[in-house]
């Protein structure tokens, strides 16, 4: 119960910088979506999704079936945004990259201190990269896929496969060897940034 809730918290505070950096690119090549919709912001509850930042997550992890989850998706107008398609891509790519940047910071704290704090900081940076590499999954909503909208993927196959795409990703996560091939991942990589601090 305790680690389920855990997860789930420290879930909801990686979605946030996540969703906030999608929002600020966005505005930054001059879409003023993002800024409409009050989506330009590090508050908490304006990135929240509640099925999928916290109902679903804390569902999984009570079942021990693994993690998925998702925040706020942030609406950014292709043909508001700075070169377009391609000002998309950069749009996408920011909240993992956010996310990595964000473990690198969590994973800097981590190897300078000790006891709980150590652990909750280094759980945090792993769920951070495992944040940053589900998102670059090429099926629609997930980051990845709008990289190949920007690559000039027919939007109606978009259209088609967003109808499906949590289907997609659930067949994908448990189905394939995917999920634990991105835990690995994002273990391996949380050892290796840790180590480069330490």
């Amino acid at each position: 119960m305790e680690s389920a809730l855990i997860n789930v918290l420290m879930f909801w505070m990686l979605t946030t910088p996540h969703e906030f950096a999608h929002a600020w690119v966005a505005m930054k090549l001059g879409d003023d979506t993002p800024v409409r919709e009050g989506r330009v912001t590090l508050n908490r509850l304006a990135h929240v999704d509640w099925l999928g930042t916290v109902i679903i997550p804390l569902l999984m992890s009570f079942s021990g079936a693994g993690f998925i989850g998702w925040g706020k998706p942030v609406n950014a107008n292709p043909y508001k945004l700075r070169w377009g398609w391609t000002g998309m891509a950069l749009v996408a790519l920011a909240g993992p990259v956010s996310n990595v940047l964000f473990a690198i910071v969590l994973l800097g704290l981590a190897a300078h201190t000790a006891g709980s704090v150590n652990t909750l900081c280094a759980a945090a940076a792993r769920l951070s990269l495992f944040l940053a590499i589900f998102n670059m999954i090429p099926f629609p909503p997930l980051d990845g896929w709008k990289l190949l909208l920007a690559a000039r993927i027919p939007v109606f196959i978009y259209n088609e496969l967003a109808r499906f795409g949590f289907l997609l990703i659930l067949i994908a996560m448990s189905q394939t060897s995917l999920g634990p091939w991105m835990s690995r991942l994002s273990v391996q990589t949380t050892r290796m940034i840790f180590d480069w601090w330490a």
